[in-house]
């Protein structure tokens, strides 16, 4: 087979669907990533003395727990009592945990770089202290975390690669099975690469956008911090 052919036949089809693959593992992931990332950064700064430190061990726990051996409980672990998730789910749920828990790092940096006096004038407006919180101080932090969540958003496109290793044919798992039957390891592993570059590099480009767009005046000068 001619190195066109293969390319066009066998790998191209074969990335393409490991690609949607890929691109719905983050679809699903990185909504559901902010959410539960933004309520642990608020629960840990607001939430009080036991829910402030039920989300810093959640954190802390994540953290220090590989991403690979989450993906293992929850895909091979899991059914020894009675709970058993496919591979896309389980891939999903282990990014979304330690999605969320980074993002909230980067949340809880935001939010505690909104003065505190905010809240209390917001509070002498008539508004509860949650009022305020969401309406006053969220906004601000979210477009301060920006180039952090921007970073964990890059993250999240290439530790994706890891739902291979729970059986989930993703990107780099399509090219994986194509390589090892055709004996083609180089071109179909470099070709891999530079999709992942093409991804990273829109998700920059995007991040830019969205920074000047949002931006605060004399806060982050509309210049995207994230890093390839």
């Amino acid at each position: 087979m001619d190195t066109a052919t293969y390319f066009s036949v066998v790998l191209g089809p074969a990335l393409v669907k490991g690609l949607w693959t890929t691109l719905a593992l983050i679809a699903w992931t990185a909504p559901f990533g902010l959410l539960l990332g933004t309520g642990i950064a608020v629960g840990r700064q607001y939430g009080g003395p036991v829910l402030s430190r039920l989300c810093k061990a959640y954190v802390v726990f994540i953290k220090g727990t590989p991403l690979l051996l989450l993906l293992f409980i929850l895909y091979f672990g899991l059914p020894s009592i009675g709970i058993t998730f496919n591979a896309f789910v389980a891939s999903v749920i282990g990014f979304v945990l330690c999605n969320a828990a980074y993002n909230s790092e980067y949340i809880r940096g935001g939010i505690k770089s909104v003065k505190e006096g905010q809240i209390t004038a917001a509070q002498a407006l008539g508004m509860t202290r949650m009022q305020s919180v969401r309406e006053i101080v969220l906004p601000q932090a979210l477009r301060r975390a920006i180039p952090g969540l921007s970073n964990e958003f890059i993250y999240l496109i290439k530790y994706s690669s890891l739902a291979y290793m729970i059986t989930l044919v993703e990107l780099s798992g399509a090219g994986k099975l194509v390589a090892t039957k055709y004996f083609t390891y180089t071109e179909t592993f470099l070709a891999i690469g530079l999709i992942y570059l093409a991804l990273v590099s829109i998700t920059t480009l995007a991040v830019h956008l969205l920074e000047k767009r949002v931006a605060i005046p004399g806060m982050l000068n509309g210049k995207s911090r994230a890093t390839l």
